[in-house]
């Protein structure tokens, strides 16, 4: 799908927040501490629970327990000098995500910068499909980092799906400016919203409706289709899958790893098959491991539909339902060898308390796979865990190659696709750490 004829006009998306002078808002307004008016002032936009200090309600309220969820409120310092506007959450840790400079922003307007703000993520990823080769897909909207918290949206094909994930973003008019702009500016056939449950939960929302928010073709739009990354194409299915569908953000980490790849290839939580498939265009014998039947299964159809693209008419790749630490065990105490392994698992710190058993889940995992790797081979391992920094993870694996006495060398260190940027003052959005060695 090509993007829509109207092309947005690139704009400077407004920084956030800078401290601003102005008397005390009618409105609902949160005190913020010392603490969490630094790091807004620094260029962060979350401000935790634990920093708020005192909630003021607005003139006609009767109480501040009574702050509507996912109402607009104005951040104040710890002086009462407002820092700008931010959308409440009466749940969720992060109670305060800022959307604008400007104190007391009204709803219409901060519907209207809502709009500009989807056109001009529109506009930057229109520029990134037009440079990369055979690709259609990517993630239009990334929250925090178009400025846009608590919305995602990701294009596959002529089908966007979107997430409001908080209670200031699942709200109608909300989500009637977000459908509004993507019509706009993208003409998609489909717009499906898609949960995140964990997500939701955490914020207390219902699920939104089942039904398209938007369909060009209302007796059968289109839930499931193919798209292409890399020259690949791949199955996608609103109704099934992770998230919102398959992992954009790996794409040039697809392609990176492939060409890197040689040999007979492992492939440690395959998921749908996005490294394995990359890997079997040079690698003549690829195995993709994932604990997901249903998951396995998509990747058997993705491997039919790029038949003739891969190595042996991709006769060579096979998929194995396991536990990725049972297989990793098991195939070196039995000597199994390979000369590229990749590993992609889910996040293992959800929190930041889970961090430390994280390292040892990674370490475990890489130390394993470089005692099997033959010298000269090539390890590709992620970590998609926020809570995890690429220093620490770096550590983990330096660690797992010394105790493996293997020489490994660092040939690239990478990130998320530029579809999915991130903020240099909001450390959250650097999530996704992709290292390629070579092992000697």
């Amino acid at each position: 799908m090509k993007f829509g004829m109207k092309t947005p006009t690139p704009h400077r998306i407004p920084q956030i927040p800078l401290a601003v002078s102005a008397p005390s808002p009618a409105g609902p307004a949160a005190v913020i501490s010392r603490r969490a008016s630094d790091r807004i002032r620094a260029g962060h936009v979350w401000v935790y629970r634990s920093d708020l200090t005192k909630l003021i309600p607005a003139l006609d309220a009767p109480a501040a327990e009574d702050l509507p969820a996912g109402a607009l409120v104005t951040v104040l310092d710890n002086r009462e000098i407002p820092l700008g506007t931010a959308i409440y959450s009466s749940a969720s840790q992060i109670a305060l995500r800022l959307v604008a400079n400007e104190p007391a922003l009204p709803r219409p307007a901060f519907l209207a910068t809502l709009r500009e703000r989807v056109a001009a993520a529109i506009a930057f990823r229109q520029q990134l499909l037009a440079t990369a080769a055979e690709t259609d897909s990517c993630r239009l909207v990334f929250s925090e980092a178009d400025a846009l918290p608590g919305i995602i949206a990701d294009k596959y094909g002529d089908l966007v799906i979107l997430q409001l994930l908080t209670q200031g973003t699942a709200q109608a008019d909300v989500r009637a400016a977000v459908v509004e702009a993507i019509r706009e500016y993208l003409q998609p056939h489909t717009i499906v919203e898609r949960p995140d449950p964990r997500i939701r939960e955490l914020e207390q929302l219902e699920a939104p409706a089942t039904a398209p928010l938007f369909t060009s073709n209302a007796a059968a739009p289109l839930l499931a289709t193919s798209f292409r990354l890399n020259g690949l194409l791949f199955h996608y299915d609103a109704n099934a899958g992770q998230k919102t569908g398959a992992f954009l953000d790996q794409r040039e980490n697809y392609a990176a790893a492939a060409r890197h790849a040689h040999g007979v290839a492992l492939d440690i939580c395959t998921y749908q098959g996005g490294f394995a498939l990359h890997l079997a265009r040079v690698c003549p014998r690829v195995t993709g491991v994932d604990v997901s039947r249903a998951a396995l299964e998509t990747a058997e159809k993705n491997l039919l539909l790029n038949r003739s693209q891969l190595v042996q008419n991709g006769e060579g790749v096979d998929w194995m339902e396991a536990n990725a630490f049972d297989l990793l065990r098991d195939y070196e105490a039995a000597g199994q060898q390979f000369d590229t392994i990749v590993l992609d698992p889910p996040a293992f710190a959800k929190t930041k308390r889970a961090a430390e058993g994280a390292l040892r889940g990674y370490k475990e995992m890489n130390l394993r796979a470089l005692k099997m790797l033959r010298p000269g081979g090539t390890l590709v391992t992620c970590s998609c865990s926020h809570h995890v920094s690429l220093t620490d993870f770096t550590g983990v694996v330096s660690a797992a190659a010394s105790d493996a006495l293997r020489r490994v060398q660092l040939l690239e260190i990478r990130g998320a696709a530029p579809d999915h940027p991130a903020i240099l003052t909001l450390p959250e959005t650097s999530y996704l750490k992709c290292l390629v060695c070579r092992v000697g």
